[in-house]
């Protein structure tokens, strides 16, 4: 009995390691984003008071809110463009049959292993060659370069366990390929185009390097690149209280995003792990 009780004890003492280390960093930014002057360099555990002035401080200029509507433009086509897509390529994957199939898959997942780096001069001189620069659409191109091959490979593990019947039945019922696609795949891929959906979102919102390449005005910028220019009137004046209230409002709605969809997450990792 004791030997049980140590082990659930060892098990609940090792959750709220991972939890503290996962939160902490979190919640410490919030209450940096809350303290004003001096006590931004006093170590403070518990709110002191609700000060919101580096929140306002941030909403004051209304840059920073067109830079937070850019990464939502953003994210959300590359996120529509990219599972329309994704869709449409993993049933040709999964359900037709021709020769190379496999060779173009693995085609398709390699892409996605460049790092950003590697590509990035070749890009900008496709995306000046296009007009693109300085575009929101420079951005939901080159972001679809890294999102796309991630997509179309879950979709197609996805799809590919999938009963062949409910397929069969279809096509006796004289149904397209759209058509099935439409309505027998899509209502049974909703778990793991939630999640791949979400991952794509948390990508395009979180970049960096090609925001900060492709765009050069302050209006056009998205929100990570809008935090790290953030600076003072010189280098000794750092506004840590504005840098991390706009942390934190930016983080807030992935989480949100998260919570809202965390059963539909856990559904799409685990799908197609166990077939019976």
């Amino acid at each position: 009995m004791t030997q049980v009780w140590l082990k659930r004890l060892g098990f609940y003492a090792l959750v709220t390691v991972i939890i503290l280390q996962a939160v902490f960093p979190f919640y410490y930014a919030i209450l940096t984003s809350l303290e004003d002057g001096q006590a931004l360099f006093e170590v403070n555990y518990l709110p002191a008071a609700l000060n919101l002035v580096n929140y306002k401080s941030m909403l004051a200029n209304g840059v920073f809110g067109k830079q937070i509507l850019n990464s939502v433009f953003v994210a959300t086509v590359v996120v529509i463009i990219s599972l329309a897509l994704a869709v449409t390529a993993a049933y040709a994957l999964s359900r037709i049959q021709f020769r190379g199939r496999g060779l173009l898959l693995l085609t398709i997942l390699s892409v996605s292993m460049f790092p950003q780096i590697a590509v990035l001069s070749g890009l900008f001189e496709v995306i000046r060659w296009m007009g693109l620069f300085n575009s929101l659409w420079a951005l939901v191109f080159s972001y679809m370069i890294f999102t796309l091959p991630f997509t179309v490979w879950v979709l197609t593990t996805f799809m590919r366990n999938l009963p062949v019947e409910i397929e069969e039945a279809a096509i006796m019922d004289g149904a397209s390929s759209l058509t099935i696609i439409r309505r027998v795949f899509l209502p049974l891929m909703w778990p793991a185009m939630v999640t791949t959906g979400l991952l794509a979102f948390i990508h395009a919102w979180n970049e960096f390097l090609f925001a900060l390449t492709f765009m050069s005005t302050d209006g056009q910028r998205t929100v990570p690149v809008a935090i790290a220019l953030i600076s003072g009137r010189s280098e000794f004046e750092i506004p840590w209280g504005n840098i991390m209230a706009a942390s934190v409002t930016v983080t807030l709605p992935l989480v949100a995003l998260v919570l809202i969809f965390q059963r539909k997450i856990v559904s799409g990792l685990t799908a197609g792990a166990v077939k019976g």
